[in-house]
C-alpha cells in the first residue's frame, strides 16, 4: 500500500494524539467517582427519582434525582424519555436533576456520591462532568457545579442545599448552560482541604444569585414543559493531578487563546429556487473547538428540517469541516480532536432527533483539508480560521 506524504502526516497525528492520552492518563490518578457513566445499577429503574438504582449514588434531599436508562417506561427511558431526548454521553444510562425553579416551584434536586477513597490535603484533583439542557425546560440556568465535603449531606426536606460549587464553569457569571443536543463540559481544579469524601452535583446557590434565561421546546418534542431549568447528567470523574500536569478542561478561557471568532454569512433565498438550490445555499459555523448551535445554526436546521419533511424522498449529506489550527492543538489537548466528527454528529442528531430518519442522512467529517473555497485574499488569519469551521449540505 503506498502512503502520501497527507497521509503520513495524518497516521503521525493519530499517534502523536494517542501516546498523548496515554501518557496523561498514566500520570493521573484514577477517577475517585465509582461508577461515573452511572452503568452499573443496583434492582430495576421504576419511576423518576430512581438515582438510588445507580451504584454508588443518592440524593442528598427529598427531591431524588432522576435515573435514565433503557426502559418500557418511557417517563425514564433512554434516549427518549418524559423530558426529552439525549444519547448518553458513554453506555447507556445517565442521570437528571432539577437546578432551578422559579419561586421553587419544583424543588430542586442534587446528585452525591461517596469517593472511593478522601481526598489529600493540598493535593489538586481535575474534576470534570457533563451536562445538556432537557427540552422539556422552560429554562436554562448558570450555577451548576460541584461541591466536595467530608460529611454527606443529608436531609429528607424537599430544599436548597445552601453551600458552595467548588468547581464551575469559567464562563459562570455571564452565561447559563442552554445546550440541548449534546453535551456541556463543566471542568476545573480544586485543591483539596483534605479528608473530604463526598462529591454533590447541582447548583448551591439561591434564586437571586443564580442566572437564568428562557428556553424555547422543540414544537416536534410531544413532551410537557418543565417550569425549571433540568439537566441531564453524564461521565463523571475527579483525578489526582500530578506535578507539572494540568487538568484537561475544554473552556472558555482557552478557546479564547486561539479564537473567539464565530463567522456568520447572510444567505438570501427566494420563492424561484428549489429545494436543493434552498439547503445547499445553508452554511453553519463555530467557534475554535465547539461543536454546538449558535441561535443562526438553530434557525438554520429549522429551514433543513422543515425542506426534508416536505420532501421525503431526499437524502442529505452533512459535511463537516475543521480548521487546522484544531488539528494542530489537538495533538496536545485531545479534547480538541476529531471537531469535524463533533459537529456532523450534532447536526445528524438534531435531525433524527426531529423526525428525520437516519437512512437519508449521510455523514462526511472531511476535517481541514478541504479550506472554505469563499476565503479572499483580504481576510486575516483570524476569519480564515472562522470560515474553515464549518457544516456545508449536499443534497444526494
Amino acid at each position: 500500500m503506498k502512503y502520501s506524504s497527507n497521509n503520513i502526516r495524518k497516521i503521525s497525528s493519530i499517534m502523536l494524539i494517542g501516546l498523548t492520552t496515554i501518557t496523561s492518563f498514566a500520570q493521573q490518578g484514577e477517577n475517585l467517582v465509582p461508577n461515573g457513566g452511572f452503568e452499573a445499577t443496583d434492582g430495576k429503574v421504576k419511576k423518576l427519582g430512581g438515582i438510588t438504582s445507580a451504584t454508588g449514588w443518592t440524593s442528598p434531599t427529598g427531591m431524588r434525582a432522576d435515573l435514565f436508562t433503557p426502559s418500557k417506561s418511557p417517563e425514564i427511558n433512554a434516549p427518549l424519555n418524559g423530558y426529552g431526548k439525549e444519547d448518553a454521553r458513554e453506555g447507556s444510562n445517565y442521570a437528571g436533576f432539577t437546578a432551578l425553579s422559579p419561586g421553587n416551584k419544583i424543588p430542586r434536586s442534587y446528585v452525591m456520591v461517596k469517593l472511593d477513597a478522601p481526598m489529600k490535603k493540598g493535593m489538586k484533583y481535575c474534576v470534570k462532568f457533563y451536562v445538556s439542557l432537557a427540552e422539556a425546560s422552560k429554562y436554562s440556568s448558570n450555577q451548576i457545579g460541584a461541591n466536595f465535603s467530608k460529611k454527606e449531606f443529608a436531609t429528607d426536606e424537599k430544599t436548597i442545599i445552601k453551600d458552595v460549587a467548588h468547581v464551575l464553569r469559567p464562563d459562570n457569571d455571564t452565561k447559563t448552560i442552554d445546550q440541548q443536543f449534546s453535551w456541556e463540559e463543566i471542568c476545573g481544579t480544586y485543591t483539596a482541604e483534605g479528608g473530604e469524601k463526598y462529591m454533590t452535583i447541582g447548583n448551591f446557590y439561591a434564586e437571586d444569585r443564580t442566572r437564568k434565561e428562557t428556553s424555547k421546546k422543540s414544537k416536534d418534542l410531544k413532551v410537557d414543559q418543565l417550569i425549571a431549568a433540568y439537566y441531564y447528567l453524564d461521565e463523571v470523574s475527579v483525578n489526582l493531578i500530578n506535578d507539572g500536569l494540568k487538568c484537561d478542561c475544554l473552556i472558555e478561557e482557552d478557546l479564547n487563546e486561539f479564537s473567539g471568532t464565530i463567522y456568520q454569512k447572510a444567505i438570501v433565498l427566494n420563492d424561484k429556487m428549489t429545494v436543493t438550490q434552498k439547503i445547499e445555499a445553508q452554511q453553519m459555523f463555530f467557534a475554535f473547538g465547539k461543536a454546538n448551535l449558535t441561535p443562526v445554526g438553530e434557525e438554520t436546521l429549522k429551514l433543513v428540517l422543515e425542506e426534508m419533511k416536505a420532501s421525503p424522498a431526499l437524502k442529505l449529506e452533512i459535511m463537516g469541516h475543521s480548521d487546522k489550527q484544531e488539528d494542530s492543538v489537538a495533538v496536545e489537548k485531545p479534547a480538541y480532536a476529531d471537531m469535524a466528527s463533533k459537529r456532523v454528529n450534532l447536526i445528524y442528531n438534531y435531525l433524527t432527533d426531529n423526525g428525520i430518519d437516519a437512512s437519508r442522512l449521510i455523514s462526511s467529517a472531511i476535517g481541514s483539508e478541504e479550506p472554505n473555497t469563499e476565503i479572499n485574499e483580504n481576510d486575516d488569519a483570524d476569519l480564515i480560521m472562522a470560515k474553515n469551521r464549518r457544516i456545508f449540505f449536499k443534497v444526494r
